[in-house]
C-alpha cells in the first residue's frame, strides 16, 4: 500500500486574520458590483430626461422619496468608494504603498475619504437648492 503524503491545506477564509486592507479588497469589488445597479438608475434618469416632463416626473418622484434618495446616497459613496480605493490599487501597481503603515494609511485614506466626499457632496448638493 503506498504511504499517505501529508500535503499542506489550501488557505482559506478561517485561516487568515481579517484585516481592514482585505475588508475594503471585498467592500471594493462589491462597490465595483453596486455601480453597474446605480448606472441603470442612472440611464434611467437620463433617459427620461430625453423622453419628457411626464417620464421625468416619474423618476424625479422615485429619486425623491426617501428609498429613491437612499439608493442615490449609497450610489454616491459606491462611486467614490470605489474611485478612491482604485486609486489605492493603482498606487500599489506602481510598486508603492506595500510597507505595513502605508497599506494601513491608505486603506484608512479609502474609507474614510470615500464617507467624506459622499458627505460633501450632499452638503454642496443641498446647498445649492438639488435637495429640494
Amino acid at each position: 500500500m503506498t504511504a499517505r503524503i501529508e500535503r499542506p491545506l489550501s488557505p482559506h477564509m478561517q485561516v487568515y486574520r481579517w484585516t481592514l486592507t482585505m475588508a475594503l479588497s471585498i467592500v471594493h469589488r462589491a462597490t465595483g458590483i453596486a455601480l453597474y445597479v446605480g448606472t441603470l438608475l442612472l440611464a434611467w434618469w437620463l433617459i427620461a430626461a430625453a423622453s419628457g416632463p411626464a417620464a421625468y416626473s416619474h423618476v424625479q418622484a422615485f429619486t425623491g422619496s426617501i428609498i429613491g434618495r437612499l439608493i442615490v446616497f449609497g450610489y454616491t459613496w459606491a462611486l467614490m468608494h470605489h474611485m478612491l480605493s482604485g486609486i489605492r490599487h493603482f498606487v500599489w501597481d506602481l510598486g508603492y504603498g506595500f510597507k505595513p503603515n502605508e497599506r494601513e494609511a491608505l486603506t484608512w485614506g479609502a474609507l474614510i475619504g470615500g464617507i467624506v466626499l459622499t458627505v460633501l457632496i450632499w452638503i454642496i448638493a443641498y446647498a445649492i437648492g438639488g435637495g429640494r
